[in-house]
């Protein structure tokens, strides 16, 4: 990464945003991202509400240039797991391959990764990546995509079209 990138992190969680449980994997995404050199300057929990996922989601984007908005929680089968159709009605261009990948390693770990319906895009400046709400396997997700997300920032913020042909 040739410069330090912002990062926030965005618990969706009817039981964390009530006090009902700790959260554990926003913390966990936080540190993570910290440590590959991200400046996590932003941190939320919101309750599985369609309407306020993609007010925090613009808010990161639009008001806050925030470089890379994570979330986690909501992707899974429950009915109150809303946090990718949140983050498709917000984003102007999709990245399926960063949730491609989480899922391919989620399958080498469990067949259950199979389920994860995660999504991935672009806002403006900004990439939102959708990681399951278990602290495991949110770490485990983004530990599968977190290095060429370094790349894809840098493409991001350039200016007109980027020189990948160069090297």
């Amino acid at each position: 990464m040739s410069e330090k990138y912002t990062a926030a992190v965005i618990t969706v969680s009817d039981k964390c945003s009530s006090g009902e449980r700790e959260d554990t994997s926003g913390p966990a995404i936080a540190e993570m991202a910290e440590n590959e050199g991200w400046d996590v300057v932003y941190r939320a929990t919101v309750p599985d509400e369609m309407e306020l996922i993609k007010a925090e989601l613009i808010k990161c984007c639009d008001e806050l240039k925030i470089s890379m908005v994570l979330t986690t929680g909501g992707t899974g089968f429950a009915r109150r797991d809303i946090t990718p159709e949140a983050t498709l009605a917000v984003i102007e261009r999709e990245t399926r391959g960063i949730p491609e990948a989480m899922r391919a390693e989620s399958m080498k770990i469990t067949p259950r990764g199979c389920l994860s319906r995660s999504a991935a895009g672009i806002r403006g400046g900004s990439l939102i990546i959708n990681l399951p709400g278990s602290r495991k396997a949110a770490t485990e997700n983004l530990a599968a995509v977190i290095e060429p997300l370094k790349h894809g920032m840098d493409m991001l913020s350039s200016e007109g079209s980027a020189n990948c042909a160069a090297t």
